[in-house]
C-alpha cells in the first residue's frame, strides 16, 4: 500500500473513533516512521508502505483510538528548540509553558554584567522541558537544576537531557520541593509549571489528559494553590534578595497568586496573559 493511502485510511479511523486533528495525527505517525519531518511526507507518499511500518502505524492508531495523547504515542515532542522524550512519566510539555521560558531568558539576559553566574532552579521539573529550554538558549554561565518529587520523571528529565546534549550543562535531583536546600540565600531565580487544577476538576478534565497524565502533576489542591503557597514560603528563604520567581497559573488564578505574593513580602508582583488572552504568568521578586 502507498504511504498516500495509509495516510489517509488512517485518518479516516481515526477520525471516525474521535480522535481529535485525526489527519495531523495520522500524517505525525506516518512521519515518525518514515524518520522524516511532517513537512517532507510529500515526498514519500507513492513510495510503498513496509509491513513492519504498517503494522508500527496499526498499533499507533489503536493506541490513539484507545484515548492515549499523540504526545506518548509518538514518544517525543518538541518544546521550543528540542524535541524531548516524552510518556507517562511526567505531564506533556505545552506551548503555553514555552512563554515562559521566555519571560525568564529575557530576566537572565537584562542581569548586570559581572557577579557569580546566576543560579536556576526549575522546581516540578517533569520532562525537564523548562529548565532544558532555558539551558539551551542562554549562552551566559549559569547552574542549573531540576527537581521533581517523582524519581520516575527525573529519570526522564535526564534522559532528555542527554539527548539534547545538555547532561554536562543541567543537573537534575528528587526532592520534594525546596526542602533539601542546605544553604539559604543561594537561588537566584526559582521557575515552576505546578500542579494547579483543583483537586475536584481533575475528574472531569478530558479524559486524554485525566487518564493518561500523572495526576501528581495536574492536582492542586481544593483551591488549585496549594504549591504556590509551599513554594513561595520556600523561596523565602533560598532566594538570594532581589531573586525571582516565575510560575505558569490557571486562567482564573492570576489575582489569588498575586495576593500570595505579596503577603509572602514579594515586591514587583506581575500576572501576564498567555496568546489566547488568558492569565497564564505570575512574577514577582524578592526585596
Amino acid at each position: 500500500m502507498l504511504w498516500r493511502d495509509t495516510i489517509g485510511k488512517a485518518a479516516a479511523f481515526l477520525d471516525a473513533k474521535g480522535v481529535p486533528d485525526a489527519q495531523v495525527a495520522a500524517e505525525l505517525l506516518a512521519a515518525r516512521l518514515l524518520k522524516r519531518p511532517r513537512g517532507m511526507l510529500a515526498t514519500a507518499l507513492g513510495l510503498t508502505a513496509e509491513e513492519r511500518q504498517l503494522e508500527a502505524m496499526r498499533r499507533g492508531m489503536r493506541r490513539l483510538a484507545g484515548g492515549e495523547p499523540l504526545q506518548y504515542v509518538l514518544g517525543e515532542w518538541d518544546f521550543r528548540s528540542l524535541t524531548l522524550k516524552c510518556d507517562r512519566r511526567a505531564l506533556i510539555p505545552r506551548p503555553e509553558t514555552e512563554q515562559l521560558v521566555t519571560r525568564v531568558l529575557a530576566h537572565l539576559r537584562a542581569r548586570p554584567p559581572g557577579g557569580a553566574p546566576p543560579f536556576v532552579v526549575d522546581v516540578g521539573t517533569g520532562t525537564g522541558a523548562i529548565i532544558l529550554g532555558i539551558a539551551g538558549e542562554f549562552a551566559g554561565d549559569a547552574v542549573f537544576l531540576g527537581t521533581d518529587v517523582s524519581e520516575d520523571a527525573i529519570a526522564l528529565a535526564k534522559e532528555n537531557a542527554a539527548r539534547c546534549g545538555l547532561d554536562g550543562r543541567v543537573k537534575f535531583a528528587a526532592m520534594d520541593g525546596l526542602d533539601d536546600f542546605d544553604e539559604p540565600g543561594v537561588v537566584d531565580v526559582l521557575v515552576s509549571n505546578p500542579p494547579y487544577v483543583e483537586s475536584a476538576v481533575c475528574d472531569t478534565l478530558d479524559p486524554r489528559v485525566r487518564d493518561f497524565e500523572p495526576r501528581i502533576a495536574l492536582d492542586g489542591g481544593a483551591d488549585g494553590l496549594d504549591f504556590y503557597d509551599r513554594y513561595l514560603g520556600d523561596a523565602l528563604n533560598i532566594l538570594k534578595s532581589g531573586g525571582a520567581v516565575f510560575f505558569e497559573i490557571g486562567e482564573s488564578q492570576g489575582e489569588a497568586v498575586a495576593k500570595l505574593m505579596a503577603d509572602y513580602g514579594f515586591g514587583e508582583i506581575r500576572i501576564e496573559r498567555d496568546f489566547a488572552g488568558h492569565d497564564r504568568y505570575a512574577m514577582a521578586t524578592l526585596p
